[in-house]
């Protein structure tokens, strides 16, 4: 079975796309390319072969704020692929008991059918749009005559009765007892709600909404109507199958500290719960069995005090490709600022706008940003491109505020004046910036 596909991308057309997203990390783009072009290829096999080929997965080392979690989104974006991030450290809170390592699995097949469904939906909003305005047209004119609904489905095609109220009937969200917070009842609280839900009749409600909140409601409706849901969900499954990206963040916080005399248990315990989902094992889920045996995980850590290494041996061995991310200088940082699609620059200037205030950014109120936030990175804590959030807000506080109106001119002597003797002042930029 191959539902729909991912896009057919090349690895030069994935680092080119990843590119206009973030900056530098060529090396840790050319891998997740790599990796993602074998995921592709590999259904391109014969059966016997496919079933042989493992996913290469990789163990992106770098300080915070580099770029690794958003590689691995923009990655799972750009192949439309089931993606899924989640803290190894999540599996030990409250000592070593933490949340069930399954549960990795499920929360995946859950993203999927999200997708999936979206995209079904997306095929069929011209169906249920039609589906939902004849409702909300029985509703504005019940028992009508033919002329009054021509005239009326006129002014409503027309977008003239958007606000008139209009009361109808719909699905109430089901609220369902309340799930118990206990490690290992995950999968059997899921079944439970599956198989009560499956004989439960949806409670309907009368209720009066808007005609632009009324066409929104019905038109979901409509389209669940429309869609096949056993076919959703067995499409849902072959994509986290054959095409999930799992992104492993925190992997350092649960390796063994070599400072220390011996291994962290909770840690290695982890790990350990952790090997067979990256190993590849089939784990039951409210939709079925789902194998992970060519789901592709990106782990990520910083590694400043442990290493890759203080993993246990086969953990480490089913991490087989490992890319080192740069630290970002301020050349770095004032790229950040300016290059991508969606660049915080463009961004602030945009929200700004709202209120009439014109925002000009000269290169060189850009570039002394850039070198605030390499120089408080350095000096008290490194946490990357975040930085520039922080040195932005401060910055523009006054504009934001409402004290700069109009059009704003910021240059190296605006941005000085604003920051002050924040960044030179050690114990004052350890708590402001």
């Amino acid at each position: 079975m191959n539902p729909t596909t991912p896009f057919d991308l090349t690895p030069l057309e994935v680092v080119e796309a990843l590119d206009r997203h973030i900056i530098g990390q060529h090396t840790a783009k050319r891998a997740v390319a790599v990796a993602l072009r074998n995921h592709l290829r590999r259904r391109k096999l014969p059966e016997a072969l496919r079933a042989e080929v493992a996913p290469k997965n990789i163990l992106m080392i770098g300080p915070t704020g580099v770029g690794k979690t958003e590689i691995a989104r923009r990655l799972a974006k750009l192949a439309r692929a089931p993606f899924l991030k989640v803290e190894a450290t999540k599996f030990t809170e409250v000592g070593y008991v933490g949340r069930d390592v399954d549960s990795i699995v499920r929360d995946l097949v859950a993203a999927s059918v999200a997708m999936v469904e979206e995209e079904r939906k997306a095929a069929v909003a011209d169906r249920a749009r039609a589906a939902a305005e004849a409702r909300v047209l029985e509703a504005l004119l019940p028992g009508g005559s033919d002329e009054g609904r021509a005239s009326m489905k006129q002014l409503l095609t027309a977008g003239k009765l958007e606000d008139r109220v209009v009361e109808i009937e719909v699905e109430e969200a089901g609220g369902g007892a309340p799930m118990l917070n206990l490690p290992g009842m995950e999968q059997m609280q899921e079944q439970l709600q599956q198989a009560f839900g499956s004989f439960m009749p949806k409670k309907r409600a009368r209720r009066k909404l808007s005609v632009r909140e009324a066409r929104r409601a019905l038109m979901a409706e409509e389209a669940d109507k429309l869609i096949d849901h056993d076919e959703v969900q067995r499409d849902a499954v072959w994509r986290a199958e054959n095409a999930g990206i799992v992104f492993l963040d925190e992997l350092d916080k649960i390796a063994g500290d070599a400072s220390t005399s011996g291994p962290d248990v909770s840690g290695e315990g982890v790990q350990r719960d952790l090997l067979p989902i990256v190993e590849g094992t089939t784990v039951q889920t409210r939709w079925g069995p789902v194998a992970t045996d060519h789901v592709l995980f990106i782990a990520a850590g910083a590694f400043s005090v442990s290493k890759p290494s203080d993993l246990i041996p086969e953990l480490q061995g089913r991490f087989p490709v490992r890319v080192e991310l740069e630290e970002l200088s301020a050349v770095d940082l004032q790229r950040v600022l300016t290059q991508p699609e969606h660049a915080l620059t463009k961004q602030y200037q945009a929200l700004l706008a709202v209120d009439g205030t014109h925002l000009e950014w000269e290169e060189s109120g850009v570039q002394a940003i850039a070198e605030a936030a390499e120089r408080v990175n350095r000096e008290v804590e490194d946490i990357g491109a975040r930085r520039l959030h922080t040195v932005l807000e401060t910055v523009l506080e006054d504009v934001a505020f409402g004290t700069d109106l109009g059009t704003v001119r910021v240059d190296a002597a605006y941005v000085e004046r604003k920051l002050g003797d924040l960044v030179e002042d050690e114990d004052l930029n350890r708590y402001v910036l």
